[in-house]
């Protein structure tokens, strides 16, 4: 298997983000998006990206925000990329000039593969399950059979991730890259260590 990367979103702790790095994420999310339980303020994530060591890429994600929320942010917080993971058009999520990804819910009888296409900025798409009413992070893993082979991008598989299924997952999907929240969670936003450390020892392993 190629090698897959991992990100650990919804990281709101210092002490949570240099586990992930430490066990070897590639990634860790800071969720700006007020209403989530994982929400950072700026000066929480200045000071978690301050605290990370290289080569640790830095998502930001925002759901439907307007182009000066994004901007207010990226003047303050020095982010490698961003995540939009509401309702976003594609011109919604252009000229902030950092790479970016969409994120987009995945439900029976929805053309991915043509969701996707529209999306030709991006540098990823990453699918996440469909629940009505809440932008992600529920927990709840999708029906992966709904994945179009032919995606027009690199994909990151997101939804219900946990060290338990994640092996399942990977065998299945062949994912670019994973991203797990609530699965290395003890409770929103506070991250289990050992639960992060066992996930991208898995994820690894699979290469």
């Amino acid at each position: 298997m190629p090698i897959v990367r991992s990100k650990i979103c919804g990281i709101t702790r210092v002490e949570d983000a240099l586990v992930a790095a430490e066990a070897g994420a590639d990634a860790i999310g800071l969720v700006f998006y007020a209403k989530s339980p994982r929400a950072v303020s700026v000066q929480q994530a200045r000071m978690i990206i301050a605290a990370l060591p290289p080569f640790v890429t830095t998502v930001g994600l925002f759901v439907n925000a307007s182009r000066c929320e994004v901007n207010e942010t990226l003047d303050a917080v020095p982010l490698d990329m961003l995540q939009f993971h509401g309702d976003e058009a594609p011109a919604d999520c252009e000229g902030f000039h950092r790479p970016w990804y969409k994120a987009l819910r995945v439900k029976a009888g929805e053309d991915i593969r043509m969701q996707a296409a529209r999306y030709a900025g991006a540098s990823a798409i990453l699918l996440d399950t469909f629940v009505a009413g809440v932008p992600g992070g529920t927990g709840e893993v999708f029906d992966w059979s709904l994945i179009p082979a032919d995606l027009p991008k690199p994909l990151i598989l997101a939804g219900g991730l946990t060290p338990r299924n994640i092996q399942q997952a990977l065998a299945s999907v062949q994912p670019f890259a994973v991203d797990v929240s609530g699965g290395v969670e003890m409770s929103k936003g506070i991250k289990n260590a050992e639960d992060i450390r066992e996930f991208v020892r898995l994820v690894r392993a699979a290469m």
